[in-house]
């Protein structure tokens, strides 16, 4: 284990040199066909999130209309048992079931 240590401390102390190696900076660039590439990708992102958001907008209004139909809906059907209910009240005021009479 300490000839281990040893080692490790020898091969820090006496660092290798690393070779340097030399890139051509017009290969490392993306060029023309990079920047048309990236632009189309750009224009595609664009067009998805445009779309998305009216869709989106789309689903609100109809869940908007949706909704209102709904209360419009029990609405009705309220206003229909309070008429119901009102005629069977009339029904049982008839004066001719009156027992005092």
């Amino acid at each position: 284990m300490h000839e281990a240590l040893a080692a490790l401390v020898r091969a820090a102390a006496n660092p290798q040199p690393t070779p340097t190696i030399e890139v051509d900076p017009d290969l490392v660039t993306p060029g023309p066909w990079g920047f048309a590439i990236i632009v189309l990708i750009a224009l595609a992102v664009i067009f998805l999130v445009w779309d998305m958001m009216r869709r989106i907008r789309r689903g609100r209004v109809r869940a908007d209309l949706d909704e209102q139909l709904a209360a419009e809906e029990e609405a009705r059907q309220q206003a229909a048992q309070a008429t119901e209910a009102s005629e069977v009240d009339d029904e049982s005021i008839d004066p001719g079931d009156d027992p005092r009479r």
